[in-house]
Parts: structure tokens; C-alpha cells; sequence
């Protein structure tokens, strides 16, 4: 997979993503936030062996989507602060989750947002399973909430990410990082949201509260 910049904030770059593969694929055919993307050096479908439970309805082509891409981001600068860009969206196609592969475009994108001069990038999560995977690219949780169970994380643009550790690695350290990983996953137990079972096992397992869920990986959104 090779990284591309679709476009930046206001270019009016657009992604046209199969929403039966994508979380969020209507969010990407909106022209002002900035995208790029995980795809195929050749064009070629990013998962050819992909089989879809529901079938498209009558007035949609399968050959109108972006079928080269694997994962996709969008941002834009925050409204408030000009040396600070948010991610807005980060999705990976579902045949794919659990390869590491919204950390490493998220990674790509932040270093890119550097080299355009900004100091800070934010994301706000909603889930477990993405906090932990932005934790390993090096963004921490700020002590904010946004929108509905929404937790806001802060990295440094110019700081290194994938490869750092891990948060099975914070989870056990007892420094200011690791009680500020903590403090987020309590966060999602204690918040307005009830958790399903196996965001509770995965938050509790974490917190050292219960067992590691069996055969499972950080997902990604």
C-alpha cells in the first residue's frame, strides 16, 4: 500500500468509499476537509477477495467508488487555533481492521501536517479500541470530552508515533503517561455511554480489572 495525499483543507478532493466496507464513507464526499488515503500503487481494488453481505440498490454502480483504498483520514484546522489540525474521520475498509493500518495512515498524515507548519494535531475518539490504537502513534488523551463520549487526544505534529509503545506497555507504567492512558479508559467505563460486553472486557483487561478478551486485537475505526 502506498500513502497519498488526496487533497488538503478547501482543495474540494472528495473519496467516494463502499459505506457496506467503510465506517463513515459519507464523510469523505464532503469537499472541505482534507483526505488522504491507503491504496494500491496501480489502482488496483485494495481487497479483491472482499465479498459484501448486502447487495448495492439499482441506481448505485460498484464501479463509482474509490475500490483502490484501504484507509482514509480527513482533516482540517481547528477553528480556534491555527498552529493545531484535527483529524476529523479515520477509517479503515473492514476486511482489514486489526493490521495496524489506521495507525500507520494516521502516523503518515500527522508527519505531512508538520511539514505544512502545524504545531499540534487533535482527534476526538468514541471508542476503546481507537483510543488505544492512536495511543500507539503517539497522541494521549488531553483530559477533554467533545460531543457525545467523545475523549479529545493531543500529539505533538513533529513527534515520531508508530513503533513507540504500546498500550499494554502504558497500562503497566506507573508515570504520568500511564495514569493519563488510565485516566481515559475510565473515562469510557464511567461515561454517559454504556460500553457493549466487549468494550468493557477490553477497557477492564486494560485497567488490569479482568482477563484479556481472547483473540482479539485493537480495532480500528
Amino acid at each position: 500500500m502506498e500513502y497519498a495525499l488526496v487533497g488538503g483543507p478547501g482543495s474540494g478532493a472528495t473519496l467516494r468509499l463502499d459505506y457496506r466496507a467503510f465506517a463513515y464513507a459519507g464523510k469523505f464526499v464532503v469537499g472541505a476537509p482534507g483526505k488522504a488515503v491507503l491504496r494500491t500503487p496501480d489502482g488496483s481494488p485494495a481487497v479483491p477477495e472482499w465479498e459484501p453481505d448486502d447487495p448495492l440498490p439499482p441506481t448505485v454502480e460498484a464501479s463509482e467508488f474509490d475500490d483502490d483504498v484501504v484507509a482514509a483520514v480527513s482533516f482540517s484546522p481547528d477553528r480556534t487555533d491555527p498552529d493545531c489540525c484535527r483529524l476529523r474521520y479515520v477509517t479503515v475498509h473492514v476486511a482489514r481492521r486489526g493490521e495496524g493500518l489506521g495507525p500507520r495512515l494516521v502516523d503518515r498524515t500527522v508527519s505531512r501536517l508538520a511539514a505544512d507548519g502545524y504545531d499540534r494535531v487533535r482527534i476526538a475518539v468514541n471508542n476503546p479500541f481507537a483510543y488505544a490504537a492512536l495511543y500507539k502513534c503517539g497522541f494521549a488523551y488531553t483530559g477533554e470530552r467533545t460531543g457525545i463520549a467523545e475523549l479529545v487526544l493531543e500529539r505533538p505534529a513533529a513527534e515520531g508515533g508508530v513503533g513507540g509503545g504500546g498500550e499494554g506497555e502504558l497500562s503497566g507504567e506507573k508515570g504520568a503517561d500511564g495514569d493519563r492512558y488510565r485516566a481515559g479508559l475510565r473515562a469510557f467505563r464511567d461515561g454517559d455511554r454504556d460500553l457493549d460486553p466487549v468494550e468493557r472486557e477490553f477497557v477492564a483487561a486494560r485497567l488490569g480489572e479482568g482477563e484479556e478478551p481472547g483473540g482479539r486485537g485493537t480495532r480500528e475505526e
